[in-house]
């Protein structure tokens, strides 16, 4: 079977700079290629039911359009075969200088190899969609894409990066990575995100947290870098 793989990032910043938040998140939307038009059309409907033209993003969270971000969340939980993966990723002991050769771009593309690694099962074939971010080394995505391919028994057809607009599926990533980095940052003060936070909390029946890792539905890693690499 072939899977597609919608990823982004919150709190970037935090990779860069440890005192811009505790946390960054990096998470990935997994499904099916063959409900990748379902979920689309879903996403779609609920657009045009809130008369919503542009991009959908954790950012743009707001009383006005709650509701709208309540039923995104809804597609996401109820559909059984969409998961998603999110990386969590302590500033205060990211060590660019000693691991990532001075260069944070390195460390956020390694953080990317640690979302991906694990959630990509030999003998099946992935597609896989970053969001698009100008990078100072060109060949960042070749060399995931390489890298990846070698690291595991999966074929991974395709790795490429799209403009957010442009993707649903990348805006679902979003709002899912906004909520686990929110709650793991606990620097949202908005009315209507604190209840988006809960809204998720209600369908997992527990708060936000790390999880294990056979946890398939929302699976949440709280990476230790203590020991390096």
């Amino acid at each position: 079977m072939r899977y597609e793989v919608y990823c982004d990032e919150s709190c970037l910043e935090a990779i860069f700079d440890k005192n811009a938040h505790k946390y960054a998140a990096i998470g990935g939307i997994w499904l099916p290629k063959d409900m990748r038009d379902e979920i689309k059309t879903c996403i779609k409907e609920i657009k045009s039911k809130y008369s919503v033209m542009g991009e959908l993003k954790w950012n743009k969270v707001t009383p006005k359009y709650l509701d709208m971000y309540k039923e995104i969340i809804d597609v996401f939980f109820n559909k059984y075969n969409i998961r998603f993966r999110t990386i969590i990723v302590e500033s205060q002991v990211i060590n660019n200088e000693r691991y990532n050769q001075s260069c944070g771009e390195l460390g956020f593309y390694k953080f990317y190899y640690q979302l991906l690694n694990k959630w990509l099962y030999p003998s099946k074939e992935y597609d896989i969609f970053l969001d698009y971010k100008v990078n100072g080394y060109r060949q960042r995505l070749h060399e995931l894409h390489r890298i990846l391919n070698n690291a595991t028994m999966a074929k991974i057809s395709n790795l490429q990066a799209l403009p957010s607009h442009e993707s649903l599926l990348i805006q679902m990533a979003d709002i899912l990575t906004g909520v686990v980095s929110a709650k793991f940052n606990g620097e949202v003060t908005s009315e209507a995100k604190l209840a988006l936070i809960k809204y998720v909390e209600s369908y997992l029946g527990h708060e936000i947290k790390e999880t294990g890792p056979k946890e398939n539905k929302m699976n949440i890693f709280n990476i230790n870098l203590q020991r390096g690499w």
